[in-house]
């Protein structure tokens, strides 16, 4: 039988799931998703996935803010998110980062603030889930300062600094976008092998071919799992076993 899938970042607190989202958690654990790492990205979500981890056994919660937020992260804010920070099941901070995508103007301020909430993780010793877009080279060098763990979210760099976040001891999170026909992500999973990588959905975003564009929940993982499982020539259920085995290690869950 393969193992509990362990999705290591979604976002279920997010309004796409406002009307079947007691539904959908109820019915995963029947269709083998055994834990959820649900993070934070905007304001109203600090709160949110703390309840959601609450109200499910399988459902942990990562606190933080993404860097299109932290414009409104005055020092008020910031001690509340410390607070969320403290709550049980709360068991990464996440998802935190840089945009250079959206929001340019804002660089220096989400410098700032990715760095203070780095130093969060610190003084409470837990693991990040960072959030890097257009941004990988500043990342790694702000990540490269002090001795942090976590996953590089989403990954979709290059092998070459895919080497380098694993040697300053990161993992790196793969989701649908490994699936897609235009990517070449696969090259990078290959290179670097399953005890360097865990899997996630990144709910509602970033469904897996060939659900590509529709809105993504965790029983479409398995899409994942089968590509994954192929690029590596290994069974899905020794895949599913290795990814567990990463994310509860990382997480210190279960």
């Amino acid at each position: 039988m393969t193992p509990k899938i362990f999705d290591s970042h979604a976002h279920y607190d997010s309004h796409q799931f406002d009307e079947d989202r007691a539904e959908l958690l109820q019915s995963m654990q029947e269709n083998n998703i055994g834990t959820v790492v649900n993070s934070a990205a905007d304001w109203d979500s600090l709160t949110e996935v703390v309840d959601l981890a609450g109200q499910y056994p399988f459902v942990y919660a990562a606190i933080g803010l993404h860097p299109d937020e932290v414009k409104i992260l005055d020092e008020e804010k910031f001690l509340f998110l410390k607070e969320q920070a403290k709550k049980e099941k709360v068991v990464a901070i996440g998802e935190i980062g840089l945009d250079l995508y959206w929001t340019k103007e804002y660089k220096e301020l989400q410098i700032e603030m990715f760095e203070k909430q780095l130093q969060m993780a610190l003084e409470y010793n837990m693991p990040i889930c960072i959030h890097s877009r257009d941004a990988i080279e500043l990342t790694y060098q702000i990540l490269s300062k002090n001795n942090y763990k976590g996953i590089i979210h989403c990954y979709s760099g290059s092998l070459e600094m895919a080497n380098k976040f694993i040697k300053l001891g990161y993992l790196l999170g793969i989701g649908g976008v490994v699936t897609f026909k235009n990517s070449n992500l696969y090259k990078v999973v290959e290179e670097v092998g399953i005890k360097n990588i865990v899997l996630e959905t990144d709910s509602p975003y970033l469904a897996p071919d060939p659900y590509r564009g529709k809105q993504n929940t965790p029983l479409l993982i398995e899409e994942t799992y089968k590509f994954i499982a192929e690029i590596l020539n290994i069974s899905v259920e020794e895949l599913a076993g290795l990814v567990i085995k990463n994310t509860k290690k990382l997480f210190s869950v279960g």
